[in-house]
């Protein structure tokens, strides 16, 4: 597969640490974590002292790409938008270390490290945050993109206001629909507003957007089953691709919305932006699909298992009047209620393809473990079974034709797992939390590079049955 991208995908704040280093100001996750005395990211993975131990694991472990993101708050040190020269030193670092082993960046601008001192005047509900943004997107642009050629705006822009303003189990923690709209339509706002500074820069290469993709399926066929399929997937996937892809809000999603959000702050010379500056590419983070019945009773109900295997099997999803988000018997899932479901990244790259025609990453794919990570070697092989197969689904959709130009596991190493802490551990590569974070490879680091230096021919492949 010539030019085809392997690699692994981390995010600033979930791997460096160094938090109070290097001219780095304080973060939303830092001021939301140590004000509620939850496990932290202060020291991560500590990749911001060891990021070039990892980067070399990654090229002995087969890797020719790295995704990572840049954290917001090492580059612009204040509403001013003054440049940290600290935190460019350091990426130009990661980068020119990347390059020095053959790995290509692939750069996220935005994976969820808002500055506090954005947060403190509103976030993402004031349109400010949006002017911020494109002054950091463009610093960004102009110090890397003489050496990074794939860049993405935001990372699960849909998760992170999801989780932030509607479920309220992340910062900053705040349970309201009206919000929900607000944030997250000027989260894509920014996201437009970055792709034409970059197409209007002439920065070379591409940009795109990460989205956290669930194809939906439903129950059965019955037409309020198709009903609730499409309130599903507005809620879950278009509002994210239609308008980055495509330019254009789904106008069924607004019409709902307005019976009870104040749309007003959507201004047309806004929506023009957003319809002019769509994406080049998009990437898909899969974990799982979303199964749906049609509404039956009961108020607006999002659970998120944080808590592993002393809160399992307590996710629920309900959008009164929409849907009601169902676990079917017959599959499997992790400790943290996710659903293993390869086919459905087959499937849902397929729809994708057919949908927008815009080349296709698989930016993120991973299965969460509890492991000792104090042993020689971790023998997970429950994530090489989760990756051998999400892998085939990978290469059935590009034996029918579609356009997929990378799969990145996550992660290369583990981990700060947002509120999962560190014991929810997704890396091919175990970190010794207790004992000095050393390094050590699993076996599925192993069986990685051996699909990766076969060109994916070890994989055990299975064909799926057609539609």
């Amino acid at each position: 597969m010539n030019g085809f991208l392997w690699g692994g995908a981390t995010a600033s704040y979930q791997c460096e640490g160094g938090w109070n280093e290097g001219g780095r100001v304080e973060s939303m996750w830092d001021c939301y974590l140590h004000d509620n005395g939850l496990e932290n990211g202060d020291v991560a993975s500590d990749h911001y002292h060891r990021f070039e131990e990892d980067i070399r694991m990654m090229k002995e472990g087969g890797h020719n790409s790295y995704r990572f993101s840049i954290a917001w708050p090492r580059i612009i040190k204040n509403l001013e938008g003054e440049v940290n020269e600290e935190g460019v030193a350091f990426y130009n670092r990661v980068i020119d270390t990347c390059l020095k082993y053959g790995l290509e960046p692939f750069v996220t601008i935005f994976h969820w490290d808002l500055p506090q001192y954005l947060e403190a005047r509103g976030g993402w509900l004031n349109r400010e945050t949006c002017d911020a943004y494109m002054h950091y997107a463009k610093v960004c642009f102009g110090r890397f993109g003489d050496r990074v050629s794939l860049w993405t705006t935001f990372n699960e822009p849909r998760y992170y206001t999801f989780s932030g303003y509607l479920i309220g189990n992340y910062p900053p923690g705040h349970q309201n629909l009206g919000e929900t709209v607000r944030a997250s339509y000027f989260m894509m706002l920014a996201s437009a507003m970055a792709v034409k500074e970059f197409k209007a820069g002439g920065y070379g290469g591409q940009i795109g957007i990460v989205h956290s993709f669930s194809p939906v399926y439903g129950i059965d066929e019955r037409v309020e089953t198709q009903i609730a399929k499409r309130y599903a997937e507005n809620f879950f996937n278009s509002w994210i691709l239609d308008t980055a892809a495509s330019g254009e809000i789904p106008g069924d999603l607004l019409g709902e919305l307005s019976k009870t959000c104040d749309l007003s702050y959507m201004a047309p010379e806004d929506l023009a932006v957003i319809r002019k500056n769509t994406v080049d590419f998009l990437g898909l983070n899969y974990y799982a699909r979303a199964v749906v019945k049609p509404y039956e009773s009961g108020e607006t109900t999002l659970i998120v298992n944080n808590k592993g295997k002393a809160a399992k099997g307590t996710s629920q999803t309900i959008i009164k009047g929409w849907f009601e988000q169902v676990r079917p018997q017959s599959s499997s899932y992790t400790e943290w209620d996710t659903e293993i479901f390869p086919e459905g990244l087959y499937e849902g790259i397929r729809r994708v393809w057919k949908r927008y025609h815009l080349p296709i990453y698989i930016t993120e794919n991973g299965i969460g473990l509890y492991e000792d990570a104090s042993v020689e070697q971790v023998e997970d092989n429950q994530r090489i079974t989760f990756m051998n197969d999400h892998i085939n689904a990978v290469l059935n959709a590009k034996d029918e034709g579609c356009d997929v130009r990378g799969y990145f596991a996550w992660s290369p190493f583990d981990l700060y797992s947002w509120k999962n802490g560190t014991e929810k551990r997704y890396g091919l590569v175990a970190i010794d939390y207790e004992n000095g974070l050393t390094r050590k490879p699993k076996k599925s680091y192993y069986w990685f590079k051996e699909v990766i230096e076969s060109d994916a021919r070890t994989v055990q492949r299975t064909q799926y049955e057609e539609d």
